[in-house]
C-alpha cells in the first residue's frame, strides 16, 4: 500500500485504508455480537462491543498492512466457559467472515440501486471507487479468515466439518502447526508465491454471485 503514496496515488490509498479499516472493524464487531448473543459478555467488558475502529485496530496490524500488504485487528477475547451452547465458537468464528460478507452484499446493492436510479453523488470517481474497494476488501477478508489454519477464523469451523474421530487430531495439529504454517504461507506470497494472488481471484470472483440489482 506505502507503494501508492510514492506514485502519487493519494485517492487510492486514502479509500483502500478507509476500506480496510471499516472491513476490519466490522468483522470483530461481529466476532463480538455473537458473543455476546451466546452468553459471554467478556468482549463487551473489554469495550469490544462497538463499531468504533479505535477499540478493534492493533496499529502494529494496521501498520503490517500499509508497509507490508498483509496485517491484523485485535483479536476479540472470549470466555469459553460463559457460552450457552457447546457450539458457540463455531458461530462466534463465522461472525467475522459472515460480517464481512454482509456488508459487501449490501454496500455493492445499494452502490448499484443508487446508481441505476441516477444519484450523482454515487457515481463521482471518488466514491465509486470507495465502493468497489470496500466490497473487494470484505470479501478479500471473509476469503482469508476461512483458511482453516490457525489462528485464523477457519480452523476453528474446520473441527465441526470433521468426523468427530478425527477433531482432537486436526485441532492439536492446528494449534501447534498453524501459525508457522501461516507465517511461511505469507512469507512466500511476499517473496513472489502467487499465493496471495489465488485469494484476489477468487474474491473478485464472488462479485457476480451477489449482485442482485442489474
Amino acid at each position: 500500500m506505502i507503494a501508492l503514496v510514492s506514485e502519487g496515488q493519494y485517492v487510492l490509498f486514502a479509500c483502500l485504508l478507509a476500506a480496510l479499516i471499516a472491513s476490519l472493524t466490522f468483522h470483530e464487531f461481529g466476532h463480538a455480537w455473537v458473543a455476546k448473543a451466546f452468553g459471554d459478555d467478556t468482549a463487551e467488558r473489554a469495550g469490544r462491543l462497538s463499531l468504533n475502529p479505535l477499540v478493534h485496530l492493533d496499529f502494529m496490524g494496521l501498520a503490517m498492512v500499509i508497509f507490508v500488504g498483509i496485517g491484523y485487528a485485535k483479536p476479540v477475547p472470549t470466555n469459553p466457559r460463559n457460552f450457552s451452547r457447546p457450539s458457540a465458537d463455531l458461530w462466534i468464528s463465522a461472525a467475522g467472515p459472515f460480517m464481512n460478507l454482509v456488508l459487501a452484499v449490501v454496500t455493492w446493492n445499494v452502490f448499484l440501486a443508487l446508481a441505476t436510479a441516477g444519484v450523482e453523488f454515487v457515481q463521482t470517481p471518488a466514491v465509486a471507487l470507495f465502493v468497489q474497494l470496500l466490497v473487494f476488501v470484505n470479501l478479500l477478508l471473509m476469503t482469508f479468515n476461512l483458511i482453516p489454519i490457525a489462528p485464523l477464523d477457519g480452523h476453528y469451523i474446520l473441527p465441526y466439518l470433521l468426523p468427530p474421530s478425527t477433531r482432537s487430531r486436526i485441532t492439536y495439529l492446528n494449534q501447534r502447526f498453524g501459525p508457522l504454517l501461516l507465517l511461511s504461507l505469507i512469507g512466500l506470497s511476499i517473496l513472489g508465491v502467487p499465493i496471495l494472488d489465488r485469494l484476489l481471484s477468487f474474491a473478485r470472483s464472488i462479485v457476480p454471485w451477489i449482485t442482485f440489482v442489474g
